[in-house]
């Protein structure tokens, strides 16, 4: 329950942040704070939900709103407060900005920092493995199996002393985004370490180590503001292995519209059969190591003796199955856009063949072995490090990591064979299984196998909503169609939890219009609708601005693109040619210059886009965002709701793309005095009653449509 002391914390709050930057109270951001602070404060009464689901509309000002309702909750609570986001720019946004402004304006007081996984850390004890392992260091002995360390260049060694120097001098605290200059991926992932292979507190170096002063300063901290990624995987850890106790945490989940992918792709699996099969064959050069040094201790020696035969029996069996995979995918030839590409076979309602069960139950079992008795290994190995071993500390510090990396590796394994072994008839719903080829760089054909869920409801239901204290979910598009439905499907949320949709301060009527205009063709005939959007690109765009295109096809843009006079080639700035930061910048300087210019993109243009004022004053859609339909997934979830006697397209294809296509217009006001044009190419919007529905659901533009 909301108490009268904390409401009188949270208003005097807000008065004087509004007051100190003489701004005037919106009307959406009251009513969020209300909808956050009343649903948090469930979380005292174990009768009540403490869930809530909030849509805010572009310039609320959701993160002043949920922060100045959640902190007071959250320490009248005796709670954390776990702010996480999908994206590095709000994140940082949020610590370098919105916090700092909050903590000085608001009489507030609060401590808050930002809370990263160990990848993003200098690993000490890798670093001195890797320099004293300079000069003439032998890459056969090498512990990291796919990290076969050569040895360093000049320059290299000379970037790694650097790191050591300014550690030790604390000019840097081992933070890879505080480094002053790039680091690259396959330096740092040699002096950078994961959960797998962390010796943790038995560490020598655990006093100076980078990671763990930041996770001590999280129990000093009233707030911790953080990515949904290193939420999810302190969840698959059990919860509280990074950060607090899912039961002692308030979370926000900012750019929740992200959160059900994230979790159905962070609890999905995989496996290469040939990336596989090498590491497997490099790891028993590594045993073979690991038994001459460690061969002492009787509980290591009996494990690694046994350990080639187990390897084998997984290498024999793995090259028995590739055969009628190859087979499958054989069968398949996938084209889309008009080219070739990578080949899927997925199976359908997750039922694999019988051969394929059978061999992943062996599979499973070989896996399972390789793990346990790596694990026994590993056991014995934290032992010698907390003193009651037979291993000397120096040589147990040396070997932990490499075996616990392989002990992930094969626990990984032995999960994704689980899953193809398993009976997909008991599950509700069925997981997606496909296997894709892979070509490599060196032209040889790799085998992937996928396991995933095809929602996160279930996923999130266990690790998350039934465990945490409370939990916020916020973004500003979130409903489709008008309703939480398809939120609530992927989610789980629960169903007792708070919904609520705060509207927007832009006034969309007077600041915008939505156009859609006579059109002969529709994207039904691809060819004719790519030939009238080529015509009438030239006559809608005004090329004294900025404007921004966007196709759901990247064949359609880089044939529109081609069709079109050079005159306009010379404005369009194209996905694909630069990267995404690049192009943005290019854009933004061509506009300050006083020079039009044009973006053509695709959908991740289409979304975290901020382009306020003269950078865009027209977004042109070339047709409604309907998903690709054979995306192994998403096809698996159709199949499923299908078999239910449900209808996919309007349950799955027209939500989604309703919710696409409101991200879409977002990108055209982005502070209340932008003011511009949305064009739809697309009569289907109108022709159509699932357009119709779509229709209704977008911004309240002032609308320009030819029935």
């Amino acid at each position: 329950m909301l108490t009268d002391a904390v409401k009188d914390t949270i208003q005097q709050a807000y008065r004087r942040w509004l007051e100190s930057k003489g701004l005037k109270a919106r009307y959406g951001q009251r009513l969020m704070i209300a909808e956050v602070a009343r649903a948090l404060a469930n979380a005292d009464d174990p009768e009540q939900c403490a869930i809530g689901v909030v849509e805010a509309g572009t310039g609320t000002g959701k993160t002043m709103a949920y922060s100045v309702a959640a902190i007071p909750v959250a320490q009248a609570l005796e709670k954390k407060l776990v702010i996480a986001t999908a994206t590095v720019a709000l994140q940082e946004q949020i610590v370098y900005k919105d916090l700092p402004d909050l903590l000085k304006n608001s009489g507030l007081i609060f401590n808050f920092t930002l809370a990263k996984g160990r990848g993003r850390y200098l690993c000490l004890a890798k670093l001195d493995t890797t320099l004293a392992a300079q000069p003439g260091f032998n890459p056969a002995l090498a512990l990291y199996p796919d990290e076969m360390q050569m040895q360093l260049d000049s320059a290299t060694s000379q970037v790694l002393e650097r790191m050591l120097d300014k550690l030790g001098s604390g000019d840097w605290d081992g933070d890879r985004d505080l480094w002053p200059e790039p680091i690259a991926e396959n330096l740092w992932g040699r002096v950078s370490t994961d959960h797998a292979q962390c010796t943790g507190r038995r560490c020598a170096h655990v006093r100076q180590c980078s990671f763990f002063k930041a996770r001590d300063n999280l129990d000093q901290a009233d707030v911790i503001v953080t990515n949904h990624d290193l939420v999810l995987a302190d969840l698959a850890l059990g919860g509280g292995a990074i950060l607090p106790d899912p039961e002692d945490t308030l979370y926000i989940f900012d750019e929740g519209h992200h959160l059900p992918d994230k979790a159905r792709d962070h609890f999905a699996y995989s496996s290469r059969l040939r990336a596989t099969d090498k590491w497997l064959d490099q790891s028993i050069k590594v045993l073979a190591t690991a038994a001459a040094e460690l061969g002492a201790a009787d509980s290591i020696s009996r494990q690694l003796e046994v350990m080639p035969s187990a390897v084998f029996e997984a290498r024999q069996l793995l090259a028995s199955v590739r055969p009628p995979l190859e087979e499958l995918l054989s069968s398949v030839v996938e084209q889309r856009d008009g080219r070739e590409r990578g080949l899927n076979y997925r199976f359908e309602h997750g039922l694999v063949p019988d051969f394929l069960r059978e061999q992943a139950g062996l599979l499973r079992a070989a896996f399972e072995e390789i793990a346990e008795r790596l694990g026994r290994v590993a056991a014995a190995l934290q032992d010698s490090l907390d003193g009651n071993g037979s291993v000397a500390r120096d040589m147990a510090e040396r070997w932990l990591p490499p075996i616990a990396m392989l002990r992930a590796r094969a626990d990984a394994n032995r999960e994704l064979w689980f899953y193809y072994a398993r009976d997909a008839g008991d599950e509700k719903p069925p997981r997606a299984r496909w296997i894709a080829g892979i070509e490599s760089n060196a032209g040889m054909l790799d085998i992937e196998l996928h396991c995933s869920p095809i929602i996160a409801a279930g996923t999130l239901s266990h690790h998350l909503w039934s465990r945490c204290a409370g939990a916020i979910v916020t973004s500003a598009t979130l409903t489709a169609l008008g309703k939480f439905d398809r939120f609530a499907m992927r989610s789980g949320v629960p169903k007792d939890a708070q919904f609520a949709v705060v509207p927007s301060p832009f006034d969309h009527a007077t600041a915008g219009v939505l156009s859609v205009p006579p059109m002969s063709a529709d994207p039904t005939d691809p060819q004719k609708h790519t030939d009238m959007v080529v015509e009438m690109l030239p006559r809608l765009l005004n090329g004294d601005e900025g404007s921004l295109v966007l196709f759901a096809s990247r064949k359609q843009m880089e044939q529109v693109f081609a069709e079109l006079d050079a005159s306009w080639q010379e404005k369009i700035l194209r996905q694909d040619t630069f990267s995404k930061h690049e192009i943005l910048t290019r854009h933004r300087a061509q506009i300050d210059a006083g020079i039009g210019s044009v973006i053509f993109g695709l959908a991740s243009f289409a979304e975290g886009v901020d382009l306020p004022g003269a950078y865009c004053q027209h977004v042109i859609i070339a047709k409604i965002p309907f998903a690709v339909p054979d995306e192994p997934v998403e096809a698996a979830l159709a199949e499923w709701i299908e078999s239910r006697g449900g209808n996919a397209f309007m349950e799955i294809a027209v939500p989604d793309a309703a919710l696409k296509l409101v991200q879409a217009s977002g990108r055209l006001l982005r502070s209340e005095s932008d003011r511009g044009r949305i064009t739809l190419l697309d009569r289907r919007i109108v022709t159509k009653q699932y357009g119709r529905a779509i229709l209704a659901s977008l911004p309240p533009f002032k609308q320009e449509i030819t029935r």
